[in-house]
């Protein structure tokens, strides 16, 4: 088992609320220039889930499940910062209001740019909340490190979930499952930031031919990938040699740059991590949600 330091981890509280969607109303344009106005981000999104797939809607950068933030008119300031900062992939989330008060969910990611924290409840909690609905997170995550392991840096991950993503010990290396492998060249907007303990940033797929080659339409949300020669331990950036390991945590985009986003929870600059295939490296498969729960 790997060794990690969370026994020195903090676990401290933070409150969100169900984030109201947004839209100019106007079209847009893709990457070819063609028009589109189509539903995006925010709200409860009752049919999309850990575990669908993540390109194929009518929708253009949709988040599945509960979308959330502490304060939508404030989502640069440093409370919101804060709020996605402190909660990590994994982390139990429970309503502390109205109608399904009490019930329980799960942190599936970070949204950057919209700032939002993406939260996974069971069907039955969907239909009793309300855009007023406020949720408390037990954050538990951020500095987490692997104690044998140095030239692995982790961020954004509950290690309840790190215990259970079967991975195995190589020397100084670490083999991890990944549903797919990214190269690092396909990566876009999102490139470039340091805000490593909160968003994402996408995978480009306006060539959707070397989509098609890798295999990346059949991407879920959810999905573990490996990024390679991504370094992002201190920033986003190319760095040959470099592996990065995420989590699929938004629909595919229609905008030049933009496609299926992807939180960082893992990442060597200097290649200690070894992607290893397997169709079941998925949050929802490993934690049972989405549609993977079982009832």
């Amino acid at each position: 088992m790997l060794r990690t330091n969370r026994d020195r981890l903090v676990m401290i509280s933070v409150q969100g609320t169900i984030v109201n969607p947004e839209h100019s109303g106007k079209h847009s344009f893709d990457h070819q220039g063609r028009p589109f106005m189509l539903p995006g981000t925010g709200g409860i999104t009752y049919n999309v889930k850990v575990g669908d797939p993540a390109f194929g809607w009518e929708a253009d950068h949709v988040e599945p499940g509960v979308s959330t933030i502490l304060d939508q008119s404030k989502r640069y300031e440093g409370p919101n910062r804060g709020y996605n900062f402190y909660a990590c992939i994994g982390n139990t989330a429970r309503v502390v209001s109205g109608d399904a008060k009490g019930a329980t969910g799960v942190v599936t990611g970070h949204h950057g740019g919209a700032e939002h924290v993406l939260i996974d409840f069971p069907d039955d909690v969907l239909e009793k909340l309300t855009l007023d609905d406020k949720i408390l997170i037990k954050a538990f995550g951020q500095g987490l490190k692997l104690l044998d392991h140095p030239e692995v840096y982790v961020y954004n991950l509950d290690p309840d979930l790190l215990e259970k993503m079967d991975i195995e010990e190589r020397g100084e290396d670490i083999v991890v499952p990944v549903a797919a492998i990214v190269p690092g060249m396909l990566m876009g907007s999102g490139v470039g930031s340091t805000s490593m303990g909160t968003g994402d940033y996408d995978i480009m797929t306006a060539d959707s031919k070397t989509i098609e080659e890798l295999g990346l339409q059949n991407l879920r949300f959810g999905d573990l990938v490996a990024i390679t020669d991504h370094d992002n331990a201190f920033g986003r950036c190319y760095r040959k040699g470099a592996v990065t390991i995420g989590v699929v945590i938004h629909s595919d985009c229609k905008l030049a740059g933009h496609g299926p986003g992807v939180t960082t929870i893992m990442t060597s600059p200097s290649g200690k991590i070894i992607p290893r295939l397997d169709s079941n490296a998925n949050i929802g498969k490993i934690l049972n949600i989405g549609r993977f729960r079982k009832e």
